[in-house]
């Protein structure tokens, strides 16, 4: 499904928490909420920055899994295109319609790879990451099966320590095989050091960026001396963006979480020492709430609990108050302290996610919401396509 859903059929509080034109005040609890506003502030300045800086933006779709919110990012932002990380995934953007899709990420299993293969055929340019020579024979194949182009990007170790080539002679091989495969082109290079995306402080993350890029510039000059110049060196996210448009080496940025925000990147400081939730970035994704019981006079359950987030990069954040805090978690519960009991049964709470990707994937829908007014609910397409 996508923005011309028609919600026939949809009952609220079963099917979906809102139709456009509800009040806000009537959303069903718990549920994911956008504000628009600050959505598509966030989305046009990182537009605007990609421009300033002649670099592209190419908008990470695992973070949102909405091909709503990816045309947004195009249409507003300028995105070039979308990144995923897995195949299915991939076909959820190809079917809804966006034209340009990285799958920033290997894909091994034969049947993965012939379904990657055919997603050309939705009319969408796919590129794929690789790190192994024998991955170059597998592609290939499947994509002169199918009669379609699969392009390829090395995708090198900066430092996350996770998936890549770690040397020059790799890469060059690997880049050397794609440039000899029929059904393959080689586009470029896959660089992006995720490991430091989250440290707190500008001058560990730069240390860390400092190093990749030192690297990247290398396996760069290695390849344009083999006479396979990279068109393409991608990578860069909310954490590191301005080092890696600033570095004359890459030309596409990354960055995902910065159209949403959570409460675990808004803590990272940027080079003045500020939170970048606080002037860099708007939290515009929320946790929609309800209190449900006040049992005890100092402490309120609220209705989200466990099954509608996720809490590997910690609790959750009140949005906007700061006399009441969000301190467990169960199942189907969420406990907060209050101290003086202001809260009352019903009360609505917006909660700002530890991890917006992971939280996301956990439900159906967004709720967009402007001035009161649910203006658009928008299908989370690609909800559980990780295979």
């Amino acid at each position: 499904m996508n923005a011309k859903t028609d919600f026939i059929d949809c009952e609220v509080g079963y099917d979906i928490p809102a139709l456009p034109g509800m009040d806000e005040a009537d959303i069903q609890t718990p549920c994911l909420v956008l504000d628009l506003d600050a959505l598509e502030r966030n989305i046009v300045k990182m537009g605007e920055y990609a421009q300033a800086h002649g670099v592209h933006h190419r908008s990470h779709g695992k973070m949102h899994k909405s091909v709503d919110v990816q045309k947004l990012q195009e249409s507003l932002g300028g995105a070039v295109g979308v990144c995923c990380q897995k195949v299915s995934e991939a076909e959820a953007f190809a079917r809804g319609g966006i034209r340009d899709i990285l799958v920033s990420n290997q894909v091994r299993d034969l049947g993965k790879i012939d379904r990657l293969a055919h997603l050309p055929s939705y009319g969408a340019r796919i590129i794929v990451c690789v790190d192994d020579v024998a991955n170059v024979t597998e592609l290939s194949n499947a994509a002169q099966k199918h009669g379609t182009i699969l392009e390829c990007l090395v995708e090198i170790d900066c430092g996350a320590n996770r998936c890549g080539a770690a040397t020059t002679d790799e890469a060059v091989g690997i880049a050397k095989a794609i440039d000899a495969a029929p059904g393959l082109t080689f586009t470029g290079i896959q660089a992006y050091q995720g490991a430091m995306q989250h440290l707190e402080s500008y001058t560990e993350r730069k240390a860390k960026l400092d190093i990749a890029i030192a690297l990247v510039k290398t396996m760069v000059e290695a390849l344009q001396a083999a006479g396979l110049p990279p068109g393409l060196v991608t990578g860069g996210g909310t954490g590191s963006y301005y080092f890696e448009s600033k570095s004359g080496i890459y030309n596409e940025l990354q960055c995902g979480s910065y159209a949403f925000m959570d409460a675990d990147y808004g803590r990272i400081k940027d080079e003045d020492g500020n939170r970048i939730d606080q002037g860099e970035w708007e939290n515009a994704l929320f946790i929609l709430t309800s209190v449900m019981s006040h049992a005890k006079p100092d402490q309120a359950v609220c209705d989200a609990g466990l099954k509608v987030q996720s809490l590997d990069s910690g609790l959750p954040v009140v949005h906007g108050r700061d006399d009441v805090t969000y301190i467990n978690a169960s199942d189907e519960h969420g406990v907060i302290e209050d101290r003086h009991g202001v809260l009352r049964i019903n009360e609505k709470l917006k909660l700002i996610p530890g991890h917006c990707d992971p939280t996301c994937n956990l439900h159906d829908w967004y709720v967009g919401v402007r001035n009161g007014k649910v203006e658009v609910v928008w299908p989370v397409s690609a909800r559980g396509k990780s295979y």
